[in-house]
């Protein structure tokens, strides 16, 4: 689908370059110029190579850590602004520092809530997201978030598969009101894997609740990070006699031996999207593009028309 705007202009941080390349090109228009010029203590700065004075300006960029892409956006949002853009739209469809959305202990930041407000005096009048990690992150906002789900991608290609005997799993007890909206769409059986945690990414326990026998699994998360999770929970299914379990999950972060630990593990697939760019490819990925389902809501926000129809979940 292709969509023509005389107005709307759309600009690329760095690392999500090829992405906006692709939403851009589903939208009808071509990236705008901008450079990014960087001094040699490593501090930077992008500028504006045309004109954006009264001009709706999407800015598409994943602010998954490190902490330069959170500040590349930012730097991107204020320019805009003082070059007089009638609207600064922050597409983010990764939004980085997301799990610390909660207090979870005493004396740690909200860093999901300082994020937001961080955008909001950078300029953006507008948020555009997918697959928050905890909904109630909408709320740190007072400017209106458009919050897409993932599902409208993942869904078609999991009805294509024609799987029997599916079943849907969450691989933590977090995940389950995501897990039972998938099952509601596929009509199927549901599976929750309960873990307990010695710190940060590395698990102590996991037990499973539900019965996986002669089931073809579906595994289903907002993101993968260092795949732990994954990995145990698809091993953990095969030995309680699943027949196959692969796994969903919308951001492919994927740092430090996450590939090593899938290429090892009887996941027999992992389906992401291209939210975030991949450091290296797999034989066990299987990426699906996120840029038509951003495309057509930028240009239903930027012609003021519903996007409702572009959720399933």
């Amino acid at each position: 689908m292709s969509y023509k705007t005389t107005e709307a202009k759309f600009f690329a941080c760095t690392q999500s370059t090829y992405l906006a390349e692709q939403i851009a090109k589903a939208y009808g228009a071509e990236l705008g110029n901008v450079i990014t010029s960087t001094y040699s203590d490593g501090e930077f700065q992008p500028s504006y190579e045309e004109s954006i004075r009264g001009s709706r300006v999407f800015i598409i960029g994943s602010t998954h850590p490190g902490p330069e892409n959170l500040m590349e956006m930012l730097l991107m949002i204020d320019a805009a602004k003082r070059a007089s853009a009638r609207h600064v739209t922050a597409v983010i469809p990764y939004f980085g520092w997301a799990r610390q959305d909660r207090k979870d202990k005493p004396r740690v930041p909200i860093a999901a809530k300082l994020v937001a407000k961080m955008l909001e005096a950078a300029g953006a009048t507008r948020i555009i997201t997918m697959d928050l990690h905890a909904d109630q992150i909408q709320g740190f906002f007072e400017k209106p978030v458009d919050h897409l789900f993932a599902s409208t991608i993942f869904l078609p290609y999991l009805q294509s598969l024609n799987l029997d005997n599916l079943t849907i799993a969450s691989p933590d007890m977090g995940g389950s009101k995501r897990a039972y909206a998938y099952s509601k769409a596929l009509k199927s059986d549901v599976v929750i894997c309960y873990k307990q945690r010695e710190k940060a990414n590395i698990i102590s326990h996991m037990e499973l609740i539900g019965d996986v026998t002669g089931k073809n699994v579906v595994l289903v998360d907002d993101m993968v990070d260092t795949a732990g999770t994954l990995t145990a929970a698809a091993d953990l299914m095969m030995e309680r006699g699943a027949l196959s379990v692969r796994a969903i999950c919308t951001h492919p972060i994927l740092s430090g031996d996450a590939y090593e630990k899938l290429e090892k593990s009887k996941l027999e697939e992992l389906i992401v999207t291209n939210s975030i760019p991949l450091r290296k490819e797999s034989k066990k990925l299987r990426v699906l593009s996120c840029a038509n389902l951003f495309a057509d809501v930028m240009h239903n926000v930027h012609h003021n028309k519903s996007i409702s129809n572009t959720f399933v979940m």
